[in-house]
């Protein structure tokens, strides 16, 4: 069960939140009331038509941000209760996300304020892989600090 809790619950909770942002609650007409509200008062001067703008760039950017976070915790729960190989891990997490993603997208057409769009999945696909090269370029960098500070301490040690 901790196994559980640990590895499998938290990409499945992100899955329903994804789900639930899915719903009426996560409309461009419900998200754009915060987002008016909150250039109003760190921007007042901005124009309507860059309101708009900036308000469909936070809406793609929150489909990066959810899709990365979806992709890193299915591959940390691959990678750590399956001991999946990492590019094993990789490739079935983004799969999972983007098999979520046209899921997600399929709800929206369902939701009378939603539309679906093809866009958005590619868009979901891009930060699920980004967030899995972010993890690699991090784990290859992890692995030559090490390397690195022991060649450095050898080199130090043959000068004395």
């Amino acid at each position: 069960m901790k196994a559980f809790a640990r590895y499998w619950l938290p990409p499945l909770l992100w899955m329903a939140v994804i789900w639930t942002l899915s719903s009426e609650a996560g409309s461009a007409e419900h998200t754009s009331q915060f987002f008016l509200l909150l250039l109003g008062w760190l921007a007042p001067w901005v124009s309507p038509g860059h309101v708009e703008l900036g308000h469909l760039l936070v809406r793609k950017l929150g489909h990066v941000v959810e899709y990365a976070v979806l992709a890193t915790l299915w591959f940390r729960a691959l990678r750590g209760e399956r001991r999946l190989a990492a590019p094993a891990s990789a490739w079935a997490a983004v799969v999972v996300s983007v098999a979520w993603a046209v899921l997600d997208e399929l709800h929206q057409s369902t939701v009378p304020s939603r539309t679906a769009s093809g866009a958005d999945v590619v868009i979901d696909a891009a930060g699920a892989v980004l967030a899995l090269v972010v993890v690699r370029l991090m784990s290859v960098r992890a692995r030559a600090l090490p390397a690195q500070s022991s060649a450095e301490g050898r080199r130090r040690g043959a000068r004395r």
